[in-house]
């Protein structure tokens, strides 16, 4: 049994070393100031299924005692172009001026509603041939908006479709590159799942449409951006999204990880 035990070990071991790495590094390797306490999240279906992958976030926030206060602008199918951002987040926007807490509203304080925006493009956009040149001007548009307003904007890298998993690599190259020209943070979710899919191919992170995630994909992904954003290890938390302990304990463990190896930090080569 030991020896079955750390033969597994090696095995895992040797796919994580040949999971899928990207080729430009990233420049900016943490948030700056302290972990949001208040994050707008910018983008489409990918967020928004499962029940929300904010929703996910902001649950792992509060069991690490360090809530968070999230809000989706979803449309789906959408690109990084048709949200406009300055109207989410310029002062006067109705956008998060209150919350509903037990049937009861809440009105937050006035000003400014976020400290944070995490925005992604639609599935493909950032690599697509007539389409990347639109994730390039509008990153930078979103970027500077943001910091306009006094917040910081972070790029969620998306992952790959089920049947096409060299858009990894294609997608961590496109958003790292964005994130360093705009000194912004990125959250390598979509090096996550290549490599949660190669340690454990018997999981199922996509829906039969072979693109959209399983609830397993949200968690990850969930648990991928609390690591990016908070700069601690979600391995341990006690939200695991109605998930088996030991699935979450993986996903979990997967999220630093990558954020270790893709800031250069440490975590599992």
């Amino acid at each position: 049994m030991k020896k079955s035990i750390a033969l597994l070990g090696l095995a895992l071991a040797s796919l994580a070393c040949n999971a899928v790495h990207a080729d430009v590094k990233p420049e900016r390797t943490r948030l700056e100031g302290d972990p949001p306490k208040a994050v707008l999240w910018v983008g489409n279906s990918f967020f928004y299924y499962n029940n929300g992958m904010p929703n996910m976030y902001s649950e792992l926030t509060k069991a690490a005692d360090m809530p968070a206060r999230t809000t989706l602008i979803g449309i789906g199918g959408s690109g990084i172009d048709w949200h406009d951002v300055d109207s989410y987040l310029k002062p006067g926007s109705k956008i998060g001026y209150y919350s509903i807490i037990n049937n009861k509203a809440r009105m937050n304080p006035p000003g400014r509603q976020y400290d944070t925006m995490v925005v992604m493009d639609c599935s493909q956009c950032p690599i697509h041939p007539e389409l990347s040149s639109v994730f390039h001007e509008y990153a930078k548009i979103d970027a500077d908006t943001a910091r306009k307003y006094g917040v910081r904007p972070v790029f969620f890298m998306s992952w790959a479709y089920k049947d096409k998993p060299e858009m990894t690599a294609q997608l961590a190259e496109a958003y790292t590159r964005e994130a360093n020209a705009n000194g912004a943070l990125v959250i390598p979710a979509g090096l996550a799942f290549a490599r949660a899919i190669k340690l454990r191919p018997d999981l199922e992170f996509y829906q039969k449409d072979k693109r959209h995630p399983q609830r397993i994909g949200s968690y990850l992904g969930a648990c991928t951006a609390f690591a990016a954003l908070t700069g601690k290890s979600p391995v341990g938390n006690s939200y695991t999204a109605d998930l088996d302990p030991e699935t979450a304990k993986f996903l979990q463990t997967v999220a630093w990880d990558t954020v270790q190896e893709f800031t250069g930090a440490g975590g599992a080569r």
